[in-house]
């Protein structure tokens, strides 16, 4: 399944959406075969009383883990958004620092923005990355650690800057917990079983017109396994095509360098 996660969206989707169908689709041929229409309209009225409460309940722990996993999305965008942010104002910040000192923070930032863009935000896919760190951000936050506020030309801006350093890394633990956590396999199987039984049960029922019921379940299995799949595409924040962009940092580290060079001149 790791693979649906490279194609293109609309590739994935369509890919999905064939291969579920066609099993529906054969399964509902069997079944026809075996038992005609007048035969099945037996269950209609009790089968279609539990069905309407399956539904329900399958419908709710749907919505729910939806709801949990694109939050869990949305939040990976907003952390890796709030450390870009952090980065690019404690870069502007280290100008109000001793020269010498103010450079080693300013190069820090810079090794710390291109870490993330070229090598951490890559290996969150594998799941690799871990809140411990003994690079660039372990050196900025020694910089700082061994700073001695009292020497220091602005103890406001010291502080400032001592805060935003420690956002900094507060937001890259988060954006890495939320990259992390994965749905249990509990729920997946919950997920799975309850959507393969919501497709079989419509079997039960039997419809005069054999062409419109065999439309009206490949639209069930269509709408089923395209959600799973976004809930398999959400829990994966940093992996494959839609994951969460790193144009942020892009812009940071364009945005150091142009300032960096124009100090230089």
């Amino acid at each position: 399944m790791p693979f649906l996660l490279y194609l293109p969206p609309v590739i994935s989707f369509l890919l999905v959406a064939v291969i579920t169908t066609a099993l529906a689709a054969t399964g509902l041929h069997f079944v026809r075969r075996k038992y005609p229409a007048e035969v099945l309209k037996e269950n209609h009225e009790v089968a279609a009383m539990i069905f309407n409460a399956f539904g329900l309940l399958y419908g709710v722990v749907v919505a729910f883990v939806v709801f949990v996993t694109w939050s869990g999305y949305d939040d990976a965008t907003k952390n890796l958004e709030m450390e870009a942010s952090d980065t690019i104002d404690l870069f502007y910040s280290a100008k109000g620092f001793p020269e010498a000192l103010g450079k080693v923070i300013q190069q820090d930032l810079r090794d710390y923005a291109d870490s993330v863009y070229n090598d951490e935000a890559n290996r969150m896919s594998t799941e690799k990355v871990t809140i411990y760190t003994g690079g660039p951000l372990r050196k900025l936050l020694d910089v700082f650690n061994q700073m001695d506020q009292k020497s220091a030309p602005n103890r406001e801006l010291y502080s400032e800057s001592l805060k935003r350093v420690n956002n900094l890394a507060e937001h890259r633990r988060l954006r890495i917990f939320a990259g992390n956590n994965t749905i249990p396999p509990t729920i997946w199987l919950v997920l799975l079983v309850g959507g393969v039984i919501t497709v079989l049960y419509t079997y039960l029922f039997g419809a005069k017109n054999i062409r419109a019921q065999y439309l009206m379940i490949s639209a069930l299995t269509v709408t089923i396994s395209w959600i799973l799949l976004l809930i398999y595409i959400l829990d994966h924040p940093f992996t494959g095509v839609s994951k969460v962009s790193t144009k942020s940092f892009a812009q940071v580290i364009e945005t150091m360098r142009s300032q960096s060079a124009a100090m230089q001149r």
